[in-house]
This record gives structure tokens, sequence and C-alpha cells, in this order.
């Protein structure tokens, strides 16, 4: 079995437990879509595609196992234990940490690499494609009422939007312009 379909297996299996208050939706409404976009940004940037890959399924493990907070600075924590225990490389873990740690905009780690890019970019554009999960983050996970949502949710997709590389807005253009049409008063 490749690394990336464990790595894939041990979120699959870390999104199914009882103690992940997320339940099933991060995997079917974020994870999956990430994967997706960060594999495609690979190809088209010429990027390390497994450590890509690998990135992707792991960026946002720190959220599911532990706190939303500081699930860049837990997520490499849980990768390389994961990738050490299949002896990955250390350079390659090394390159799957920093993607991870740089991929939330919200913190202005400087993304080294064209794979953190691609997973950054990736992360971001998953909102675009999950926009009902994005509400349901703010009205059921946050308690917040509709205004309140609608505003997190536009300011939610403004910044990822503003963090994207110009090859990865291309991809969102027509989604970004009709987000703005249903969300902004």
């Amino acid at each position: 079995m490749s690394i990336t379909q464990q790595a894939h297996d041990y979120v699959l299996a870390a999104c199914k437990q009882e103690t992940n208050k997320y339940g099933m939706a991060p995997y079917t409404h974020h994870f999956l879509t990430v994967v997706k976009y960060a594999k495609q940004l690979a190809q088209e940037r010429g990027a390390d595609e497994e450590i890509v890959e690998i990135a992707a399924w792991f960026h946002d493990i720190g959220s599911i196992e532990h706190e939303i907070k500081d699930h860049h600075i837990i997520g490499p924590e849980i990768a390389e234990r994961f990738l050490k225990n299949h002896h990955y490389p250390q350079e390659k873990i090394e390159a799957v940490k920093h993607c991870i740690n740089a991929h939330r905009g919200s913190q202005g780690i400087p993304r080294k690499t064209i794979e953190a890019e691609c997973v950054a970019d990736a992360d971001a554009l998953s909102h675009f494609d999950n926009v009902p999960s994005l509400f349901r983050l703010a009205m059921v996970t946050m308690n917040m009422e509709e205004e309140e949502a609608r505003a997190f949710v536009l300011g939610k997709l403004k910044r990822s939007h503003n963090k994207l590389t110009p090859t990865a807005k291309k991809l969102i253009t027509k989604k970004y312009e009709a987000a703005l049409v249903l969300l902004e008063k």
C-alpha cells in the first residue's frame, strides 16, 4: 500500500473517531476537496506530488485530534510521528511538515516551497466548493446566528481568495465573484 493511501486511511480513521467533534463533514467536505486540488496544482506546477498529497491529507489533522487554534503546529507533529513509523525519509518529512505548518493564511507563515503553496492554495480553494459547510461550521459548531454566519462566511472566502497564488485564483474566479454577489449586502 502506498504512503499516500496510508495517509488517507489514517485521516479517515481519525475522522471516524467518536472524539472527533466535527463528525465526518471535514473528511467529506474538506479533506477530499483539498487533496483533489492539491494533486491538480502539484501536477500543474511541477511540485513533488507525493509530498503535496501527504501534506494535504494531514493539513487539518490537528483540528480533528486536538484543537483548531493551533492545528498548524500540532498537525506537523502528528504527520511526523506517522511518517517516521512508516520509515519515510526525514528530508521528505520536513517538507511535509513545512506544508502543513504554512498552509494557514491567518498565521502569515512564509511558504518556502512550491509544495507548501500547492497545499495552502488547495485548502483555500476547497472553501469555494463547500460554502454550505462553512455555514454549518459557523451556525452549528460556532453557534452563530444567520447574519453573523453570513459575515463569517464572506470574510472566510475573502481571506481564502487573498491568500491564493495567481495560478489558483484562475481556478475559482467565477465562484468567488458569485459568492460576493450572494453574500455581500
